[in-house]
């Protein structure tokens, strides 16, 4: 392969070479990406980075950091906000290619999630510019607090919603002044390329962001050995998590990780029981391959048939179809694999007693897996306490508010939640008592991004969003001047 290889994608020309220090840089091997709407069809034969490529790239890192790092924040601002641009001007091309290579809903991409991609490079140029160092008086002296760019940033992203997901994590890398290596996951590593030829578009100095694709224990591993290496962000399973965390402690690099979840939707009697049903069927829409998702409901008991019976209306009307129809409205899994592995939760579920209420099955001729919901036969059953990450839903009643709370504290995870009430009063109670990084009241997925993000127990650790990311992505430096200190000529 050369510097100038494209594939076509759906008509538009996408890179498989990595970008490192500002070029398209070739590999021996390779590795197949192919689409979850036509898994006969392969869309490209992908540049596998090993040992030496991964060398190369952190060498780039930490050139390109010497030019990134010590530009003024605005002259980083302003290039941060030319990517925003470049992504807002190639929306369309984004999505249907993330859309073949991942397979999302094509609407929802062109709609939302790359829109997203362009807030999040234009919402952390503006904090990095606005930032106001901390100043106050203490004992005499002068306290100021500086943030000062940490080095070689390794981000690793997963392969739902990659595009949306690199952008959150990427961007505030950069505000902050670090240089970043990317390394997109295997399964959807495409529109990660895209947002590769953006950078360079927009004029960042090379080096100032690079590109590494490959498979994790290969390249992964070693990005996130290197010892030049000062920050390591992660979304991804907590198995992953446990080894890029050992690696990081091994070098002693701050470590960010937003892991799976098992959120609780939960259903009191007195809400808005058409908008609650909604909201669990619209669980189900991107096959479940969602960490925030409410994948277990916890309803009430005496509107639990009542429920039951307006979800399943809803389900019924979901379309299983090709992605880049908007007709659709459940999309295929992102992988054989991965279709198999949510084949298996919901078998072993029926083997030991759990009920299959409606769904659990997967469509032949595609890598559709029916919506489904299932009553366990026990709050301790698998399909409960494990993350499936498909479109499987559990349903559990409850007879009191402490017991739904109960209930929805009882998963090692803690991402998120929802709660559906009619009352303010319970909204607060049982949003204070849920543990979770973050609880929605009769919504879903709106959110501030000054505000922190990130899960609780096996959901992961740190926080993502606004100033917390900036200060993961920060050295603080303290200046503690005293108050008799005063300008003097030179002499």
């Amino acid at each position: 392969m050369t510097e100038s290889d494209r594939v076509d994608v759906g008509g538009v020309g996408v890179s498989v070479d990595h970008l490192i220090g500002g070029r398209r840089v070739s590999s021996p091997g390779s590795f197949e990406c192919r689409s979850p709407l036509d898994w006969q069809h392969k869309l490209a034969d992908v540049a596998r980075g090993d040992a030496a490529t991964a060398e190369r790239a952190v060498e780039a890192a930490v050139d390109g950091f010497r030019q990134w790092g010590g530009m003024p924040v605005g002259e980083r601002a302003a290039a941060l906000r030319r990517v925003a641009d470049l992504i807002e001007a190639r929306n369309d091309d984004i999505a249907l290619v993330e859309t073949l290579d991942m397979g999302f809903l094509h609407r929802s991409m062109r709609e939302r999630l790359v829109a997203r991609g362009a807030l999040n490079f234009r919402f952390y140029a503006d904090m990095a510019e606005a930032h106001d160092e901390p100043r106050w008086p203490a004992r005499g002296t002068a306290h100021t607090v500086q943030r000062m760019p940490a080095g070689p940033a390794v981000v690793i992203t997963p392969w739902n919603a990659p595009f949306m997901l690199a952008t959150w994590k990427v961007a505030p890398a950069l505000a902050a002044g670090n240089s970043v290596v990317l390394k997109p996951a295997e399964w959807s590593p495409l529109s990660a390329s895209l947002l590769a030829d953006l950078t360079v578009e927009a004029g960042l100095p090379p080096g100032a962001f690079n590109l590494v694709q490959g498979i994790g224990a290969e390249v992964g591993a070693a990005l996130t050995a290197d010892p030049r290496v000062r920050r390591i962000s992660f979304t991804g399973s907590p198995e992953t998590a446990r080894v890029i965390g050992a690696a990081a402690a091994a070098n002693i690099v701050p470590f960010t990780a937003e892991l799976g979840g098992k959120g609780p939707l939960i259903v009191f009697a007195d809400c808005d029981l058409e908008a609650a049903a909604d909201q669990a069927a619209a669980q189900y829409e991107d096959s479940g391959q969602v960490c925030l998702a409410g994948t277990r409901l916890l309803v009430e008991s005496e509107i639990r048939t009542e429920f039951t019976d307006a979800l399943r209306v809803r389900t019924e009307a979901h379309v299983l179809g090709d992605s880049r129809d908007d007709a659709t409205t459940v999309a295929p899994m992102v992988h054989p694999d991965h279709l198999a592995r949510v084949e298996g939760f919901v078998d072993r579920a029926r083997a030991a007693g759990d009920t299959v209420v409606w769904g659990g099955r997967r469509r032949r001729g595609s890598l559709h897996y029916e919506p489904t919901l299932i009553e366990p036969a026990s709050n301790h059953s698998e399909i409960v306490q494990c993350e499936v990450f498909g479109p499987v839903l559990t349903i559990q009643a409850f007879t009191s508010e402490a017991a739904a709370v109960e209930l929805a504290n009882s998963t090692r995870y803690g991402l998120s939640a929802i709660v559906y009430t009619g009352s303010a009063a319970r909204a607060e109670r049982v949003g204070r008592a849920v543990q979770a990084g973050i609880v929605w009241t009769n919504t879903f997925l709106v959110r501030d991004l000054a505000a922190p993000f990130g899960g609780c127990g096996l959901s992961g650790i740190g926080r993502e969003g606004g100033n917390h990311a900036l200060d993961f992505h920060s050295d603080l430096k303290t200046l503690i001047v005293a108050d008799h200190t005063t300008d003097r000529p030179s002499e």
